[in-house]
């Protein structure tokens, strides 16, 4: 039997979705609070096993749940209610920025709390420093959370990685411990040049790829799951490393006055 709880007044939709003791379908969830919040009142019918659920998908001759119905007709599933109700649908196969500006400004405000801390100021030198340090490392965790996925994204335009493909999973370790030394400012004779080798090859293959060869493909800079395209991100996150590494050089050498990390 299906269990069933209304709310009060307004449009009425009818939403069948899985409710059993080992999961809570989460597009379920996600269909019931939109109603709500586009002023229906829902009649949450729950589907509490999975002979249940594969009743109702024979019976309605759908593949999955949840499934909408409202004024009797049937909307459909989760996507297909938000296109019902005028709202945007995101394709899961396009590219967008957002995951790599998120990182960044996430970075720069953790780089200017930091500064805020130390110094009383979040507008510091320092804090410059630490943004492109904490940026560094922040990409190469994103990178670590799956290696494999990111070697293999990378061998589509690194130039060191197809001629010695061991250096795709070395890279994002490489990039963590540069971002590591750096925020601390410590062994810089091995910080600087790291980061001034991998952002050096990082910036040229990138170049290449993208400007030169007039390639389409995605950026392996925040893993190699992500949509991210190929340019100007992925090149500006190589050219941050190799000014990170020419600033500290400068001033462990003194060519630049005041302090470099």
């Amino acid at each position: 039997m299906l269990d069933r709880t209304r709310t009060s007044t307004g449009r009425k939709a009818t939403l069948y979705r899985m409710v059993m003791p080992s999961h809570t379908c989460p597009y379920g969830l996600k269909a019931k609070d939109l109603l709500r919040r586009s002023g229906y009142a829902v009649d949450d019918r729950h589907l509490k096993s999975r002979a249940q659920t594969d009743a109702f998908k024979a019976e309605h001759e759908v593949e999955t749940t949840p499934q909408v119905f409202i004024d009797g007709a049937r909307i459909g599933g989760y996507d297909d209610l938000r296109r019902f109700l005028g709202k945007p649908v995101a394709d899961p196969k396009a590219t967008s920025y957002r995951p790599v500006v998120v990182l960044f400004a996430l970075t720069a405000l953790t780089a200017m709390a930091a500064s805020f801390a130390s110094s009383g100021s979040p507008f510091t030198l320092r804090a410059a420093e630490w943004f492109i340090a904490f940026s560094m490392v922040a990409l190469a965790m994103q990178k670590l959370q799956n290696v494999e996925t990111f070697s293999t994204m990378f061998l589509n335009y690194d130039l060191l990685a197809k001629r010695w493909v061991p250096y795709g999973y070395i890279y994002p370790y490489a990039e963590g411990l540069a971002g590591i030394l750096m925020a601390a400012g410590a062994l810089t004779w091995l910080s600087v040049p790291i980061a001034l080798f991998i952002g050096t090859i990082g910036a040229v293959s990138v170049f290449k790829a993208v400007y030169i060869d007039r390639r389409e493909l995605k950026c392996a800079c925040v893993g190699g799951s992500s949509n991210v395209p190929l340019g100007f991100v992925s090149l500006t996150e190589n050219l941050m490393m190799v000014a990170m590494a020419v600033w500290m050089a400068a001033g462990a050498l003194g060519f630049i006055g005041g302090h470099a990390m």
